[in-house]
């Protein structure tokens, strides 16, 4: 880029310079002062609707808005003048005449702009102001309380919609007195398309948009702020909890993050009460003399158990796991951890599985979510994680989102890419369903479910046909062009048109688009992963992307989007059966006995069972003891009744968790951990970088933080684990993992880095892949796949193909958001979506109780109308215990991945 020339100019005087192109506020910010502003935000375009930042230009015959006025060589600036002072005061008078007393943002929030303004300058509040309209105050909203008394017009509001958030909810309506803002087409807030993300109150000056209280009655006024992260999904948002006393009172986005860059969707800003929940468990718990363990999850789970100490409770989850292993050997037994966790817990439980328990029988979400991208992508190009910061968007010509409903599992990542189309960027959408970013598409490739594959090679097909593809790219950096281009042959247009119902015409044009970019960019989810085919669908998209060079330089690549927090950073430090931290393979002597020297004990040479094959094994008897880590299986698992099964045949049980999950209810033992904000460590987001995670508030009763609850277990075990902090652990992991070598706690407290980062004076690694893949020849290997039908079509007695995934206000198996206030609020039970026709065919009413039923269970639950499905189709979130979609869902398994068919397959859906 190139560098921007530099201009001089006179400011109150003094002899300045500033870049061409910046604004005289900016100018003057850069230069430590800040002019006076209402309707001006920095992040934001802007307005100049308020005049409130106006300056003196000399030989200008009017004061102009420095927040719109661009500095030229030469110019004569004054801020601080008496006609500038004038004119200010008498804008802030005026603005105070019509404004409510006291302001909501002075009483209940950060404070009123236009009120400390007023102070600055002197003028008082008026105290014959209009009285405040009750009918202008709009409560619908589960997260925001709007009076539009307090409203200024600054339109800050509307800009953070649109050119932030890229939702485009908000704008004006009326003239004159009239004029106001509104919500849609006048809409009630809640009742609108509003999407809760809190980007306007967050803009917002005054008290027309203010966050609600979420925790009893506390404010925002005091208190401190603590630095950390988002507990969601992995995009790794930097935020900023404002704590007082022990209680998280709200959060704020952290601007100067380059992740989210101060943005937040409705889980990261109004989500964290949950920490707070009155349901959090705080006394270790035994599972009582007789208490049954069935399938079925009790009604009052709670009632089986009763307090233990923490001694008992650790030296019988220690006991009794140390018995199976001497009696049935270490392959009786098996780990769950979390990608909820740090990297420092990840890392110490699966230390604890391998070094004390003896088998690699470890494992967590990570395997029924992107495991098939992770085989498809070490094979072809020899590494697991994304390419590219998924903020490359921004430099991309085209952009090819496939499977994934990043509006609703990744909003503030659907900013970027919301954004990157505003600015010209082309976006086509791959999706069986008409998700909300169609709405910013250019192209929409609305295949049948399960006919990814088909879609792909049809893609594959032009490129090649044409002789679009890279040749340089594909002839030095790439191998098996020959047999893709065989296997692809047979895959026209015309022919993948009818398997996938995608009109030939569109896959010509998404082809040509995607090659002829200068740069393409490729996001996926798992709605390309958690198939029998994942890896396969994998395996095609990746060869798109290598043969059209679509790699290794900014804007383009490929980004597999992670679904939780830490599942990048629970995968790199070995929770995974085949590899130890760092990806180094536990079957390899070499690298086995580097972990040996390094833990103190022989290691098992085979690699161990994943997710499923752990429940398949304990449903035969085979695994008789677990230790789950903060994961849900008896609600995250496909076929559920069978998982369930499993779990209560186990000879012994011990979960560590935050709250009474639906796996903790076929516990022997409960031992009560530790919430995100209640513990210090390090979390590696969706594109590699990793970052701290700091405390905020101390956690509830007896519950322990969660490296020390493992700590204790192994030193009962018989294997010490002396660490004195998350910092000490943290260090062994950079020792072992040379990705992470050159990472301190010292260098993450001044920001997050990027692995690969190998030594401690590299800076890290954004862009991977520039001059050659780590395969042992260098080359990225091109993978032929032939197109396949999923494990379960439909037929006459289940002729509706369910897809399961996620909705914006929930995340995972509900555990935490469904204990967030707001939240459940919004989205508080749970709905199947259902074409109109197919409705209207079966006579069945919008929101009418309905019964889906598989060839593996049923559940009862709303029917609610969307146009997001067609005929034929249904749509299930996973989120809803008292609906859990995976009673449904098949447990047949990927051949690479290992991971569950969770997208497809066949149910009837009935009138109750």
């Amino acid at each position: 880029m190139p560098d921007i020339p530099e201009i001089s100019f006179l400011l109150d005087g003094k002899k300045v310079r500033a870049a061409q192109g910046d604004t005289i506020w900016e100018a003057a910010a850069a230069q430590g002062g800040e002019i006076p502003r209402l309707c001006y935000q920095p992040g934001l375009s802007p307005a100049g609707v308020c005049r409130v930042c106006a300056v003196e230009v000399a030989g200008a015959r009017v004061l102009a808005p420095s927040c719109c006025r661009a500095v030229e060589a030469g110019m004569e600036v004054s801020t601080k003048g008496a006609r500038v002072v004038r004119a200010q005061r008498a804008l802030v008078r005026m603005l105070m005449a019509d404004h409510p007393s006291p302001c909501a943002a002075e009483s209940e929030g950060p404070g009123c702009e236009l009120e400390a303004l007023a102070r600055d300058l002197g003028v008082a509040a008026n105290e014959s102001a209009r009285t405040a309209s009750a009918g202008m105050v709009d409560i619908s909203s589960s997260v925001i309380t709007v009076d539009l008394n307090a409203c200024i017009l600054c339109d800050r509001c509307i800009r953070a919609c649109a050119d932030v958030q890229g939702n485009h909810v908000i704008g004006r309506a009326g003239k004159g007195a009239a004029a106001r803002i509104v919500f849609d087409a006048e809409a009630p807030m809640g009742a609108s398309s509003c999407v809760s993300c809190g980007e306007c109150a967050a803009a917002c000056p005054t008290g027309a948009l203010v966050d609600k209280p979420l925790v009893e009655s506390e404010t925002k006024k005091s208190g401190r702020k603590v630095d950390s992260l988002c507990p969601y999904c992995g995009v790794g948002c930097a935020i900023t909890y404002q704590v007082k006393g022990n209680r998280i009172v709200a959060v704020e986005g952290r601007s100067e993050n380059t992740v989210n860059q101060g943005r937040l969707c409705v889980k990261g800003r109004y989500g964290y009460d949950y920490a707070h929940h009155e349901g959090r468990l705080t006394v270790p718990l035994i599972r009582k003399e007789g208490a049954p363990k069935t399938a079925a999850l009790p009604t009052n789970p709670l009632s089986l158990f009763r307090e233990g100490t923490w001694e008992e409770a650790l030296s019988r989850t220690a006991g009794a796991l140390v018995e199976i292993k001497n009696a049935h050997g270490s392959s009786a037994l098996a780990g769950f951890g979390s990608a909820k966790c740090s990297n420092e817990e990840c890392y110490l439980f699966q230390k604890l599985i391998r070094a004390a328990l003896g088998t690699n029988n470890v494992d967590h979400c990570t395997r029924l979510c992107h495991a098939s991208s992770v085989a498809a992508l070490m094979e072809t190009i020899g590494s697991g994680a994304v390419s590219n910061p998924f903020s490359d968007v921004m430099q991309a010509d085209f952009i090819f989102v496939a499977g994934s409903n990043t509006t609703e599992n990744h909003p503030v990542a659907a900013t970027f890419i919301k954004e990157a189309v505003e600015k010209g960027a082309t976006l086509a959408v791959a999706d069986p369903r008409r998700i909300d970013l169609v709405r910013h598409a250019s192209i929409h490739l609305r295949f049948r479910p399960g006919t990814d594959v088909a879609v792909f090679n049809g893609l594959l097909h032009v490129v090649i046909e044409e002789g679009l593809y890279d040749r340089e790219f594909v002839e030095r950096r790439t191998e098996g062009f020959g047999e893709l281009q065989k296997e692809v042959k047979a895959y026209s247009p015309e022919r993948v048109a009818r398997i996938t119902g995608v009109p030939a015409a569109l896959i010509r044009e998404t082809a040509r688009r995607y090659a002829a970019s200068e740069r393409s960019i490729c996001f996926w989810g798992m709605g390309l992963s958690q198939h029998t085919t994942g890896t396969d669908n994998c395996r095609a998209l990746i060869a798109l992307c290598l043969i059209c060079g679509q790699i290794g330089r900014p804007g383009t690549g490929l980004h597999p989007l992670r679904g939780q927090n830490n599942v990048q950073g629970a995968s790199d430090v070995g929770l995974i059966p085949m590899v130890y931290p760092g990806y180094q393979d536990v079957t390899r002597p070499e690298v086995r006995a580097k972990f040996e020297r390094a833990w103190g004990r022989p290691l098992d040479a085979a690699a161990g069972l994943t997710v499923m094959e752990v429940m398949h094994a304990a449903h035969a008897g085979e695994i008789r003891g677990m230790y789950i880590m903060g994961e849900n299986p008896a609600m995250s698992d496909p076929n559920l009744n069978l998982t369930r099964e499993a779990l209560a045949r186990l000879a012994h049980l011990t979960v560590q968790d935050i709250f009474l999950t639906e796996t903790a209810a076929f516990a022997d033992v409960i031992l009560p951990a530790t919430a995100f904000p209640e513990k210090t460590g390090t979390y590696t987001n969706t594109d590699r970088r990793v970052q701290l995670g700091r405390k905020a508030v101390e956690p509830p009763g007896q519950a322990r933080v969660d490296w020390r609850i493992i700590a204790e277990l192994a030193e009962r075990m018989g294997y010490p684990m002396d660490y004195a902090s998350p910092e000490e652990i943290f260090a062994e992991i950079a020792e072992l993992t040379p990705q992470m070598a050159g990472l301190t706690y010292a260098r993450l407290e001044k920001g997050g880095v990027s692995w690969p980062c190998p030594a401690l004076d590299h800076p890290g690694t954004a862009i991977l892949f520039e001059e050659r893949f780590p395969t042992p020849t260098g080359r990225g290997r091109l993978v032929p796949v032939a197109f396949a039908p999923p494990h379960e079509l439909p037929d006459r007695k289940y002729p509706f193909v369910l897809n399961t995934g996620r909705n914006l206000y929930h995340w995972h198996t509900g555990a935490m958001t469904r204990r967030a206030g707001a939240l459940d609020a919004a989205e508080p039970a749970a709905y199947v979506e259902i074409n109109e026709a197919d409705l209207r065919r079966k006579r069945i009413s919008d929101g009418a109780l309905v019964r889906v039923r598989s060839r593996r269970g049923e559940i009862e639950l709303a029917a609610r109308k969307s146009p997001r499905v067609r005929p034929g189709e249904v749509f299930i979130p996973f989120h809803y215990v008292e609906a859990a979609a995976n009673l449904l869902t098949v447990d047949v398994l990927d051949p690479w991945g290992k991971i569950p068919e969770f997208k497809v397959c066949a149910v009837q859906v009935e009138k109750v």
